[in-house]
Parts: structure tokens; sequence; C-alpha cells
């Protein structure tokens, strides 16, 4: 009797949890069509945010890698066989440092030919001018012996030239990055030698954008981190900025970078650039999707009495996801950022919570 007793109870508790839980589902369902009610009677859901005076934060970073502001491919001047190396890889050379030696005894033989050359030339000259006197040969002989002195000048100057070719010297101050060749090798003019760099100063390249690029000027000082040294500072200078905008729609720019004492940073290292703005005057800033349809439109609706009221703006800079008002809009006026495409002027709506 004492288990048909429990088991009763336990069937009406059941049957009253049911009704209790039915109860509540058809309390929330009648809540539910009061909205869809309130809805279909032309309140439309929407968000607002308020309008106020912000300070924007324009200060920005820019990521690129640093390479050398001189890398230069020395070259030999002219032909012959490398007797001598002053410099090896990793050295550091001066700008006019003299970095290899061309065996210059073929140079040396066409230097004195060139001389003897002259020489006669010149011996010729001063007969052909006395024998001008007498009648001996004509004015244009002696013009043609003259074009052969400055012909026989030339010719040796190029031979000297070649023979001070001979000690190869660096055309900047930096490190040897490469040498191409081997003591003994026998070059040709143009032949690549040595490949110098100077990393004194390193050249820094970002890419930024139109809201960007509008508050940079050339001479500017950005201040420079390298991933690789990130408790250190160094200081750059913007040397360029491109006129045009690339394919990707942004705009190169370049700075100047001095290296310190060490020369730690290398080129091919990854470095940031921090551009650290004036700080701004405050106006005001709304949410990009505060317009309809786009920020080109300058159209956006003001929760005004329970209505959306049209209204036309004036925008200025995109700065990330806000937009600068410049006219059409006070502060502590409610804007509507959602729920536009289904507003037209004077539309009533609701603030959805």
């Amino acid at each position: 009797m004492k288990k048909i007793l429990i088991t009763i109870i336990s069937v009406l508790a059941v049957i009253a949890l049911i009704a209790w839980i039915l109860n509540n589902n058809k309390k929330k369902n009648e809540e539910q069509t009061n909205i869809v009610a309130q809805g279909s009677s032309g309140d439309v859901a929407v968000k607002i945010e308020k309008a106020s005076l912000q300070t924007a934060d324009m200060n920005f970073n820019a990521n690129g890698t640093f390479e050398a502001r001189q890398d230069l491919t020395l070259a030999a001047e002219s032909a012959g066989r490398i007797t001598r190396f002053t410099v090896n890889e990793g050295d550091h050379v001066r700008k006019g440092q003299v970095v290899a030696r061309i065996d210059d005894e073929i140079l040396g033989i066409e230097s004195q030919n060139a001389q003897a050359s002259l020489d006669n030339a010149k011996r010729d000259l001063q007969r052909y001018e006395s024998s001008f006197k007498t009648g001996g040969v004509t004015q244009q002989q002696v013009d043609q012996q003259r074009l052969a002195v400055t012909n026989a000048q030339a010719r040796l100057q190029t031979a000297r030239r070649k023979t001070n070719d001979a000690d190869v010297k660096a055309p900047i101050s930096g490190t040897v990055n490469k040498r191409f060749i081997e003591n003994g090798s026998y070059v040709t003019a143009g032949a690549q030698l040595f490949e110098i760099v100077d990393i004194s100063t390193l050249k820094l390249k970002v890419n930024v954008n139109e809201s960007q690029v509008v508050n940079l000027q050339k001479g500017g000082s950005v201040k420079i981190i390298c991933n690789v040294f990130p408790d250190k500072n160094f200081t750059g200078t913007i040397n360029f900025i491109a006129a045009k905008a690339d394919e990707s729609l942004n705009f190169p720019i370049e700075i100047l970078v001095s290296n310190n004492t060490a020369n730690e940073l290398r080129a091919g290292m990854y470095g940031t650039a921090v551009f650290e703005l004036p700080q701004q005057k405050p106006s005001i800033l709304l949410s990009r999707s505060a317009f309809v349809g786009s920020v080109s439109s300058n159209k956006v609706f003001i929760y005004e009495n329970g209505q959306a009221r049209e209204r036309s703006v004036i925008a200025g800079r995109v700065i990330g996801e806000k937009v600068e008002i410049i006219k059409g809009i006070s502060p502590g006026e409610q804007v509507i950022v959602s729920g536009q495409i289904n507003l037209v002027d004077g539309t009533k709506v609701q603030i959805a919570k």
C-alpha cells in the first residue's frame, strides 16, 4: 500500500511539473507575440549612438624591411690579372681606398708606346711647320699633322687612365659583403670584383593609406623599433613620400634610419616605424555603420521623439571604424547605427535593448 501511495505522489508531481513548464512557455510565447504585434504596428527596432566630441588617436605603426642606403657592386675598369688583394669579406673600407691590384705590366707598355707616338707626332709637326714657311708642304698637311698630335695626346691620356685603374679603389665607404674573384684570376673590363654595403644609414620602406599620408611630411622625425632589439630605440627621418598610390591604393614611404656606433642594424632585418602625430582637436566621431549605404552617401538618421529623421551631414576623415563629422550633427544627438534599411524619413522606431 505504501509503495502504491509513493507511486501516485510521484506521478502527480511529474504532472504538476509538466503543467508548470507548459504554462511558462505559454507566457514566453505571449511576450514574443506582443513584440511581433508591436513591430507590425510600424515601429522598427533600431540601435543608437550618442554623438559626442572625441579626440581622434592618429598615431599608427607601419612595418617594413631595412635596406642599405648604398649597396654597390664594384667592377673592374680594365682587363688584367689580379695580383693582390688588400681587403677580405667583412672588412670595412673607406672611399678611395685601394682594395685590389691588377697587373699593370701590359698597361705600362701601352703608356710608353702612347708617349713615344706623341713625341714623334710633335717632332713631325715641327718639321711640317718649318717646311710650310719655305713652301715645302701645304696648309692642309700641317693641319693634318696637328690633328695627329691631338689624337696621340688622347691615346696617351687613355693609356694613363688604364694604368691608374690598375689600383682598384672603393667608390664608397662600407663593408665588403662579398668577393667575387680570387687572387691570380684574369678579369675583363666590367667583371664583378666586390660587393660593398654601407649600413651606417639604412632605408626603411613602409606603406601607409590615404588617411595617414596626409598627416606626414618630408623631413619629419619617426621613432623606429627593430624586432631583434626591442629594448633599443632608433630615430628615422622621412626622406620620400610617393606622389602616387600603388596598385593596392597605399603610398610608399622611405625613412632614413641612422645606425648606432656598433652598426647593429643590418639590411634585411624587420623594422617598425612608429608615427606619433600631434594631438588633434576634439571632433564628433561616428561609427561607419551610421551612414545610409556608405560613408560617401553623407546621409544618416537621427532618433527624435520615437521617429527616424533623415539628416544630411558633411563627413571628414575616416579613422579606423569611425568617421569624422564636420557639419550636420551636434553633440548629444542620438544617431541610428543599425536598422536603417527599413527606415525612411518619419518612420516610427523603438530603441532595441
